[in-house]
């Protein structure tokens, strides 16, 4: 009768472990614990996990919403060690690749001690390059031991809002020249479209996707602050039902991300979400106590993607 009464008061996932944990049912599954292995694609040459752990975090910033000091706890949270805790946990359970920007020098000096120590995760390197220097970004990340390159999302979509989709074509091909596979990132579908119509040919595409769930969280009378506030630095996916419609007709790898919206979706509906509807890979920033589950999850939901309509390219 207490369970009963209370239900209707959880309000959140946390609420909802918490309420599990002390019901005697586990919050976690049982298998999160297991060493897995993630299935694979390839873009190109490189082998890569279907799971991408993503570099925002490690970098300490956080999509916070209204919480002011998310970043600042992230700094204090992933010390060095943390950071290549957590890397080794990723290789541990599969994750073969991550996402890191070159232009952090503080990432870039942990990742050298950690390959030095015996790591092996490889990783694409986003770069924002200035304009006048498309060049340099793109030699340091080779230097640094990329497996490939791809345009930073922020940036992608400002070149393409501007008409400087000619200087797209000139950083791939500057990419392409070294060897390592290329890519576009952006969190705006008309960025891909843009790069597709001006026959641009990357050798995949990262594109936001997640489900509209997130916002119908909120009460109609936030809906206006929330989109205008989110359109003007298109931080999430405003358009994921035309995102999976065009990316249906894209034959290039797509790597998705923001697939669970900064952790207000839970990765077993963010994960299925992006596979079912024609993602080949997912970049999401994790936490080394998620890496276990996120995994768990990951390999439940491929194995289960009959409702895939677009082919894997990857």
């Amino acid at each position: 009768m207490v369970a009963t009464l209370a239900a209707p008061l959880i309000t959140s996932l946390e609420e909802y472990a918490l309420a599990a944990q002390q019901s005697g049912e586990p919050a976690v599954p049982a298998t999160a614990t297991a060493k897995v292995t993630i299935a694979t694609g390839a873009i190109g040459n490189v082998k890569i996990s279907r799971l991408i752990c993503g570099g925002n975090l490690i970098s300490g910033y956080a999509h916070s919403r209204d919480l002011i000091y998310s970043s600042t706890l992230l700094r204090h949270y992933f010390t060095d060690e943390k950071i290549m805790e957590t890397w080794s946990l990723s290789e541990q359970h599969g994750i073969n690749t991550m996402i890191l920007n070159p232009s952090d020098t503080r990432a870039m000096a942990i990742y050298e001690k950690y390959r030095e120590r015996g790591g092996r995760i490889q990783y694409l390197a986003q770069i924002g390059p200035d304009d006048g220097d498309l060049k340099t970004p793109v030699q340091q990340a080779q230097k640094a031991g990329a497996v490939g390159i791809f345009l930073l999302g922020n940036m992608g979509d400002d070149w393409v809002r501007n008409g400087h989709v000619k200087r797209v074509g000139e950083l791939i091909a500057i990419i392409k020249d070294t060897g390592l596979i290329s890519g576009v990132a952006g969190h705006e579908l008309r960025t891909v479209r843009t790069v597709e119509e001006a026959g641009i040919a990357p050798d995949f595409y990262m594109k936001t996707l997640h489900s509209d769930n997130y916002w119908s969280k909120r009460r109609p009378d936030q809906m206006k602050e929330v989109i205008d506030n989110y359109a003007a630095d298109n931080y999430w996916c405003l358009d994921p039902e035309e995102t999976i419609r065009y990316m249906a007709t894209i034959k290039r790898p797509w790597i998705a991300y923001k697939v669970l919206a900064a952790g207000a979706i839970h990765p077993r509906a963010g994960f299925r979400h992006a596979f079912e509807n024609g993602a080949d890979f997912a970049a999401v920033g994790v936490f080394d106590f998620q890496i276990a589950q996120d995994a768990a999850i990951i390999n439940e939901v491929l194995q289960n993607t009959e409702k895939r309509k677009r082919a894997w390219l990857a």
